[in-house]
Order: C-alpha cells, then structure tokens, then sequence
C-alpha cells in the first residue's frame, strides 16, 4: 500500500473526527430532507463515492430511512485536465436517468476548492437525465472559488493557501481515514 501521508504533511482531523463529520452530515441531509423523499446521493468518484456510501449508512443507523446511492465520474467532463473515464470497479453503480430524473439529487466530493469538479459533475448530469434539483455535499471546504459554487452541505470549513494541498484519505481507498494539510503542491 502506498504511504498515507507525505512527511511534510500535517494532520487535520483524525479517523474519529472524520466519522464525526460524516455524522454530522448525515443529520443534516436529514433535518433538511426528512426521511429522504425524492433525494439521492450521488458520490463523485472517486473520494466522493465512499463517503456518500457512509453517508447512506450513517443516515440508515440514524433511522432516517433508506437514501439510494449512486456514482458519478466527471474526468471526461472536465474542463482543466480532461481525463478518461475511471474503470468500472467503483464503489457504487453509476448514475442511470431513473437515478436522477425529477430527483433531488445531492453531489458528494471530499474537497471543494475552485469549483471545477461540481461544474464537471453538473455536465455528466446533465447527460444522464434531467434533475428536479442539485445540492452540493462536501467534506472540506477550503475556499478559492473560481467558479460561482456553494456547497449546500459543509463537514468543514478549512482557509488554505492557494498553494497548499488538502489531502483526504479514507479507509476504503487508502487503508486509513485521515485529512491532512501539505503545505505546497506538488511537493518538491
């Protein structure tokens, strides 16, 4: 397994305290839909597909009901470094027009930085189907918008340098949870 953290990394919040966040989370997707309604997470891959995962357990432990999951890849959407499509093995099945037609759908990201994953995300969207609505669910914010973004739902708030790197790592892609701060990126 690759190494977790580069040694010039600080850590932010621990295992514990990112579980916290995801609970914290998790109740207000609640408070705000109760019960789930027409709501469907959709984690953007690839941080952002285990976390909307946990998001749904989280949310089925608290008893407020079942929240379907799905996943959406945004690399070939992107407007500053387009990529390939990621292979098929992610965590949750992608996104169909069923999924997400008429739905209020809930975009989960690890980190909101300029903007330009949730405009990529709004694009593969819009070639699956036609949302009701599109909310926004983030782990870190960390500011320096680029793009007129707003997450709807914030686990934190971190001011960053723009230089800086936020580096989230979780149990299920990286073998540990963990959110640390690199003071440059890319490293030197």
């Amino acid at each position: 397994m690759a190494q977790l953290a580069p040694p010039a990394a600080r850590l932010v919040v621990d295992g514990a305290g990112l579980d916290r966040l995801v609970w914290r989370l998790a109740r207000e997707l609640q408070e705000r839909r109760p019960a789930g309604g027409t709501a469907v997470l959709c984690g953007i891959r690839s941080r952002g597909e285990p976390l909307a995962r946990r998001l749904r357990d989280t949310i089925a432990r608290q008893g407020g009901g079942d929240w379907p999951a799905v996943g959406v890849d945004v690399g070939p959407y992107r407007d500053d470094a387009p990529r390939p499509p990621l292979a098929a093995d992610g965590l949750l099945a992608p996104a169909s027009r069923a999924d997400i037609q008429d739905r209020v759908v809930v975009l989960v990201d690890d980190v909101l930085f300029h903007g330009r994953t949730a405009r990529a995300a709004l694009a593969a969207l819009a070639q699956v189907g036609r949302p009701g609505a599109v909310e926004l669910c983030v782990l870190v914010d960390r500011g320096h918008r680029e793009l007129p973004v707003r997450a709807t739902y914030v686990g934190k708030n971190l001011p960053t340098a723009p230089a800086e790197h936020v580096a989230v790592r979780l149990r299920e892609t990286d073998g540990q949870d963990g959110l640390y701060l690199l003071p440059t990126w890319p490293p030197a």
